[in-house]
């Protein structure tokens, strides 16, 4: 689905492996992943999913305002594809890298031009975990 995010998000970045985010994500609390993509990949209709993602750029949460603000990261303000799923937990990387794959097809499918790089937004809403993948549309 094409989006187009008003404002930009912004979150502290934190020093933790993407295995210490915990399954569940409590309320009011925020992660952001940020990935390349695999060059090779990303304009491949059929790509393949162990080829697919490129380096971790970075893991943020949600800042709380009084926190200082150095060591900033964001989900920029803009145009992306969008695709999201409610869960009683978070997605595993399997699950949430098959979405991102046939969000990358439908976007290829639509003849846009994505971005080299992946956003995966953790959150709690509406009582249920919220797995969110934007895909910058370029």
């Amino acid at each position: 689905m094409d989006f187009y995010l008003q404002k930009t998000l912004n979150f502290q970045i934190i020093n933790i492996n993407e295995a210490d985010i915990p399954s569940e994500i409590p309320e009011k609390k925020e992660f952001l992943l940020c990935y390349e993509l695999n060059p090779e990949q990303t304009a491949n209709i059929e790509p393949i999913p162990e080829k697919f993602l490129g380096n971790l750029l970075f893991i943020g949460k949600n800042r709380e305002k009084t926190e200082n603000i150095d060591n900033q990261v964001n989900l920029p303000e803009g145009h992306y594809l969008f695709i999201q799923k409610r869960s009683e937990k978070i997605l595993d990387k399997t699950d949430w890298l098959y979405l991102a794959i046939e969000q990358q097809k439908d976007g290829l499918w639509e003849r846009n031009k994505l971005g080299d790089t992946i956003y995966i937004r953790l959150l709690y809403e509406d009582k249920k975990t919220v797995t969110q993948i934007f895909r910058p549309v370029i």
